[in-house]
């Protein structure tokens, strides 16, 4: 049913089922349409504007926008954007619930951004977030384990909106099992569905603090690609010998870890699967302090 793509560090390059991703967005956006309809979670809904449904839009368009790179292969400088458009049912949610604009930094203190937080760190939220999210992959179970940190660290701390997780995250748990053993892969779908989720749900459940320190690391990921291409013009590239995993220069967290040093891909995707980990204790920390 699914195309197959080459595993490329494995040996011999084995072909695996890829964009199964897909299984993610339709069952999560079935499980938001029920609990919207049969009103099974005691989530608010004001002047007819729900976060069920707010959520699954956004969902929808995130793996749409996967499927669309993935048959296309757009460049960067198109699909970089194209979360902005998700970030329109958010702006129209927080509009209709009030919710609170202003977001509590480390150090900065609280900033409220007034009406400029609907209309500007809305979409920057949504955008750098699943830029970021998707960026950061290459390895088996790296763009699946990583994310699942985040968004269990965000439904810790989002009440009764955490019920708005629970099939996507058992799902998704389901699919980074089989991609960490490199039976398949998520493909942009999934990196682009799952990225969204995170950020809308931040939004949704006004978690935007948690979020923020939680994908630092993904930050610093992209911020090194993107630094070393506009000045260097120079891609990030990891080298595979047949049995590990190396690279001669430091252009991306991948190969910042491998530089100069034989590693595992298993233990690459431990290493920043455990940076995700510390960087989202590190959020929930922060967010026990602010309370």
């Amino acid at each position: 049913m699914f195309p197959k793509a080459p595993d490329n560090h494995k040996p011999n390059k084995p072909l695996v089922p890829n964009g199964l991703g897909v299984i993610y967005v339709l069952v999560s956006v079935t499980y938001l349409f029920l609990l919207y309809y049969f009103q099974l979670a005691e989530i608010e809904t004001f002047n007819n504007v729900s976060r069920a449904l707010t959520l699954a839009v956004c969902v929808l368009f995130g793996g749409f926008m996967g499927l669309l790179d993935d048959w296309m292969d757009l460049r960067w400088r198109y699909k970089a954007f194209f979360p902005l458009i998700a970030a329109i049912p958010l702006i129209s949610l927080a509009i209709s619930l009030g919710l609170r604009t202003y977001i509590t930094v480390p150090v900065f203190g609280t900033v409220n951004f007034h009406d400029y937080y609907y209309f500007i760190i809305i979409p920057l939220i949504v955008t750098i977030t699943t830029n970021t999210v998707n960026q950061l992959g290459g390895l088996n179970g790296l763009e699946t384990i990583c994310p699942a940190i985040v968004m269990i660290g965000l439904m810790a701390v989002s009440g009764t909106n955490a019920v708005l997780l629970y099939i996507p995250l058992i799902v998704w748990l389901l699919l980074a099992f089989f991609n960490f053993q490199g039976k398949i892969f998520v493909g942009n779908t999934g990196s682009f569905a799952i990225g969204i989720t995170i950020a809308s749900f931040a939004i949704i459940s006004d978690t935007k603090t948690v979020l923020l320190i939680s994908i630092l690391p993904y930050i610093f990921n992209s911020s090194l690609i993107l630094l070393t291409y506009f000045f260097f013009r120079t891609k990030a590239a990891v080298s595979f010998d047949g049995e590990k995993l190396s690279s001669d220069h430091r252009r991306s967290m991948i190969t910042l870890i491998t530089h100069r040093r034989r590693l595992t891909e298993r233990q690459v995707v431990v290493i920043i699967s455990l940076l995700v980990a510390a960087s989202t204790l590190a959020a929930l920390f922060v967010r026990w302090l602010l309370l």
